[in-house]
C-alpha cells in the first residue's frame, strides 16, 4: 500500500501527510477549501484535483476532519470515498467523532466492500509535526496489521483497542483527561500566582513529581506567557467533551469531573475563546477568582 489520499489538511492533516510522504509514500492531499497543499508539496507530495480523484487513486484514504458531518460528507458524497473508492480499499478515519457513528460508517462501508478503522489521534499539532502521535485503533486485527506501517510514519504509540467504534471511546476518554488536567493546572497556576510564588520555578518542580503531565510540559508556556495561540482550538475540545458526555451516558458511566470541565470548556466558547488554545481554560479561573482580563 503505496499511495495514500490524505483527506484534510488542517492543523493535524498537513503535518500528517507531509510526514507520510517523507517516509516515502506518494500522498494525493486534498482539502476542501484551496490554500493548504503547500507543506505537502514541499515534501514531495501532490495535490489531487478533486476528491473522487484523490480517493480512486489510493490504496490507502485517510480522512481527518473536524466532526461527524465533515465526515459523513466525504464518504456519502457523489465524488467521495464510498462511491469511487475501489474495492479493498482501506479507509482509515482519524477524525474525533462519535463512537456510533464510526460504527455506522464502518457498516456503511464494508457494504461498498470497502475496510475501514476508527484512529483518531491524540497529542496535538506537535505530535503531529514530529510524528509521535498516540494512535488508538478500532477496527478488524487484520486491517490494523496492515495499516502499521502508515501509522509508524505518523506515531510512537499505536494500539488496536478492539472493533469499530472503540478506538473513537478511547479517544473521548481521553479528551475527558485532557480536560480535567488543563483545569487542574489553571486552577494551580491562579492559586500559585495570587499565593506569591514564583510561577515558573513551582510549575518545574511540581512537574518532577505525581503532578508531572504531559499538559503541563506542553502547556507551561502558554500558562507563564498567556500566550494561547491554538494548538488545539477550545471550540475543538467544546466538539470532544460533547462526544464523551454523550457517550458516557450511553453506557451509564458516571463522569462528574468530566461533566464540570465539559461545561467549563463550553462556558469559554461562550465567552468568545473557541478559537483560542484550550490552555485559555486559566482565563475562565483568572475571571472566577477577581482577575482583570484584556
Amino acid at each position: 500500500m503505496k499511495t495514500i489520499a490524505l483527506i484534510g489538511l488542517g492543523t493535524m492533516g498537513s503535518p500528517m501527510a507531509v510526514n507520510l510522504a517523507k517516509a516515502g509514500y506518494t500522498v494525493h492531499g486534498y482539502n476542501r477549501t484551496s490554500g493548504k497543499s503547500g507543506p505537502l508539496l514541499s515534501a514531495g507530495g501532490r495535490e489531487a484535483p478533486s476528491l473522487s480523484e484523490a480517493v480512486k487513486a489510493a490504496d490507502v484514504v485517510i480522512t481527518m476532519l473536524p466532526d461527524v458531518p465533515e465526515v459523513e460528507q466525504v464518504a456519502y458524497a457523489p465524488d467521495g470515498i464510498l462511491a469511487n473508492a475501489p474495492r479493498g480499499t482501506l479507509w482509515i478515519d482519524m477524525s474525533t467523532i462519535d463512537p456510533q457513528a464510526a460504527v455506522n460508517l464502518a457498516q456503511a462501508a464494508t457494504d461498498r466492500g470497502i475496510r475501514t478503522l476508527d484512529a483518531p489521534v491524540a497529542g496535538g499539532e506537535v505530535g503531529a509535526v514530529e510524528g509521535t502521535l498516540s494512535i488508538m485503533v478500532g477496527g478488524e486485527a487484520e486491517d490494523f496489521e496492515d495499516a502499521l506501517p502508515v501509522f509508524r510514519a505518523m506515531a510512537r504509540t499505536i494500539v488496536h483497542c478492539g472493533g469499530h467504534g472503540i478506538g473513537q471511546t478511547v479517544k473521548a476518554a481521553n479528551q475527558l483527561i485532557v480536560a480535567a488536567n488543563i483545569q487542574a493546572c489553571a486552577e494551580a497556576v491562579v492559586f500559585l500566582e495570587k499565593s506569591g510564588v514564583d510561577l515558573e520555578a513551582a510549575l518545574d518542580v511540581l512537574n518532577g513529581g505525581m503532578a508531572a503531565s504531559t499538559v503541563l510540559t506542553r502547556k507551561k508556556t502558554n500558562f507563564l506567557t498567556r500566550d494561547y495561540a491554538p494548538s488545539f482550538a477550545m471550540a475543538l475540545h467544546h466538539k470532544d467533551m460533547g462526544i464523551a458526555t454523550r457517550a458516557a451516558r450511553d453506557v451509564g458511566a458516571a463522569i462528574p469531573l468530566g461533566a464540570t470541565a465539559a461545561q467549563l470548556i463550553g462556558a469559554a466558547v461562550a465567552r468568545g475563546d473557541g478559537s483560542l488554545d484550550h490552555s485559555a481554560l486559566l482565563r475562565g479561573v483568572e475571571l472566577l477568582s477577581g482577575h482583570t482580563q484584556p
